[in-house]
């Protein structure tokens, strides 16, 4: 498909129906962060957002838009390239990928096409930015400053206002909403809150500050777009408006959910560049729009050919390629891994737990630092909350989930066990899979592996693009899937134990240690033989498995040496294992204390280790020590 649509757009350019050079669009991008559709003109009756509301009836709202993750970094890398965080190998939240030469940012081809191309100023791209995609990333780059006022201009505008650190501390609400007048101020008593919150005055604060720090960005837009005006610009600069993700509270940023991936977009073309024949102007649109289409469309509207590498696809333009499904991924969030992929069309979305037997809210230091995390802790532990937001403490989390966005907006009713919503499930978990194939997701590849073999071969991108890699990517993908899929599944996972490839032979043992006691007869022994496998995550995946099976004398040694040599990300998943298998671990507190020692060198001196490390000994210490 993406062929074809190449294709054809080359051959439209080559006739001439390309954007000629004197009649280019300028295209400003007024983006946010954290925020979901809570606006006036996506429906949202408490919203204060008469800039973005106007901006919305002169143009075309999109209610069918959704990032590629629940939180900023990996969507901000797929956003620039037009590709899936997942197949550029950018998917863990603090990691440093290394793009491949054949693909670039998009604003390189606007800069090469004669465009003036400015970011103010957030990048976070989770890989170095090539030279030469800017002509000016900072916090004093504007449009303005280009030297010829007659080059096309492509200016992008980053609000961090309403970043979830603006709900979190009070400083920064009180600073970023100083705008607002006292008629823009919200009554927390008058919101509604979603079900899965406790309705506290602790909790409504936060909700008020997240609607009133929404009202501030829609101060700085209204700015932006009069400095449009004013420049005489307005009528020759389409527009549009996005956020990077979902409201920054929890069960929201971070997660899959519609709650952390639908996002509010209004774009306004202005007449001259007007297509009516694709959208009706002051409408709105509920065509499927993923976030790694952005790029894309500006290309196309620019009269550039997309190229053939990217994924997204445009949604405006010469050519326009409707979607059946938007995609997204969870994976690595800080220091916490949690492999889930989703897929959803208008109505249903599915989501795939890959790591079931982990909780929902895993301890992590940065939402565990907002007030309405603290609170759901402290309700949960009182044996307080309702149900709703009880159900995301439970132990383990369903291998599937499927919800009626429509019917359950709030995806709060999983109809995965509904036998008749069985053709659904079917079709999405076979949409999931041949996605996972098509896009050759990286995220399956445990990070220890991929940046291995990201360095033998250049970059994560090409790790399943070598020769023999379409097998490999095969094998990965159905073990991982069977890693959740319970006993029947065990003589598969030993077989799989003696696969060539390393990331095989990791999900084959973490879906033993997945069944636990029961595999103990079958497996025992080929596990503790991995033990002593050549990879770290394979020996991490293997002690893990003994000690759910009863079995951790053995392992306790591995999990302390993997802990503290090798590599960062080896090391952290040995401290996740040590602070899972909770009591077993006992015996090696002392050895475990090292894994507090920052480590230079490494992301962030190390320092997801020791929050990691930091929490098991809290808990099996009865201490209460923090760590940053």
């Amino acid at each position: 498909m993406r062929s074809l649509f190449a294709l054809i757009l080359s051959c439209l350019a080559l006739a001439g129906s390309a954007v000629a050079a004197d009649q280019r669009p300028n295209i400003v991008w007024l983006s946010c962060e954290d925020i979901s559709a809570h606006i006036g003109c996506f429906g949202d009756r408490h919203a204060i957002t008469p800039n973005i509301d106007q901006l919305a009836t002169q143009g075309i709202r999109y209610t069918n838009t959704f990032t590629t993750a629940g939180v900023c970094a990996p969507c901000r890398s797929g956003i620039i390239t037009g590709m899936y965080q997942t197949s550029l190998g950018s998917q863990h939240m603090r990691c440093t990928a290394t793009l491949p030469d054949s693909i670039k940012p998009f604003p390189v081809y606007l800069r090469e096409a004669g465009y003036y191309c400015t970011n103010n100023a957030k990048q976070d791209y989770q890989f170095r930015t090539p030279k030469g995609t800017w002509n000016d990333s900072s916090g004093k780059a504007h449009w303005r400053n280009r030297p010829d006022k007659s080059q096309p201009f492509f200016a992008v505008f980053n609000f961090t206002g309403c970043h979830e650190s603006g709900i979190a501390s009070k400083g920064k609400y009180e600073k970023v909403t100083k705008v607002l007048t006292e008629e823009q101020r919200q009554d927390p008593d008058k919101l509604e809150l979603p079900p899965y919150y406790p309705d506290t005055p602790i909790v409504r604060e936060d909700w008020k500050r997240n609607y009133e720090l929404i009202t501030a960005m829609d101060h700085w837009a209204g700015d932006l777009i009069q400095q449009l005006k004013d420049d005489g610009l307005y009528e020759e600069t389409i527009i549009m408006f996005w956020s990077d993700h979902g409201v920054g509270l929890p069960r929201a940023k971070r997660w899959l959910y519609d709650s952390g991936t639908h996002i509010p977009l209004v774009v306004r073309v202005p007449d001259k560049f007007f297509e009516p024949h694709q959208v009706v102007r002051g409408q709105r649109s509920d065509q499927l729009i993923s976030s790694i289409d952005f790029g894309p469309t500006v290309l196309s509207l620019a009269g550039i050919t997309v190229p053939e590498h990217m994924q997204g696809v445009p949604f405006l333009g010469e050519l326009v390629l409707p979607r059946d499904y938007v995609y997204g991924a969870r994976d690595r969030m800080d220091e916490r891994y949690d492999i889930i992929r989703m897929v959803r069309d208008k109505r249903f979305k599915y989501i795939r737990n890959y790591e079931p037997l982990k909780t929902y809210y895993q301890y992590m230091n940065t939402p565990e630092k907002g007030a309405t995390m603290r609170e759901l802790r402290r309700l949960h532990e009182a044996g307080k909350l309702p149900a709703e937001a009880e159900y995301y403490f439970s132990a383990t989390k369903p291998v599937e989930e499927l919800y009626d966005c429509q019917a359950d907006p709030h995806e709060v009713h999983n109809l995965a066990a509904d036998p008749k919503y069985a053709d659904v499930l079917s079709r999405m978990r076979a949409a999931h899979r041949q996605w996972v194939l098509d896009t050759r997701d990286t995220g399956l590849i445990p990070e220890p592996i991929l940046v291995a073999r990201a360095k033998e071969v250049g970059s994560e991108y090409e790790v399943l693009r070598q020769a023999g890699s379409d097998q490999v990517n095969q094998r990965i993908a159905t073990v991982a899937i069977q890693a959740s899929e319970g006993a029947s599944a065990l003589p598969d996972w030993i077989q799989a134990m003696k696969d060539e490839d390393d990331a095989v032979r990791y999900w084959a043992a973490t879906g033993i240690g997945n069944l636990g006691e029961p595999a103990r007869e079958g497996a025992a022994a080929i596990v503790a033989a991995a033990l002593a496998d050549e990879s770290s995550a394979v020996r991490t995946a293997a002690a893990r498995a003994l000690c759910r099976m009863g079995m951790p004398e053995e392992a306790l040694p591995v999990l302390v040496k993997e802990m503290t040599t090798g590599q960062q990300w080896e090391r952290l998943q040995a401290a996740i294992v040590l602070d899972e298998i909770d009591e077993q671990a006992r015996p090696v507190i002392q050895q475990m204390k090292q894994g507090l020692k920052y480590q230079k060198g490494f992301n962030s001196d190390g320092k997801y280790r020791v929050r990691v490390t930091n929490r098991a000994l809290n808990e099996l210490q009865g201490t209460s020590n923090t760590v940053p």
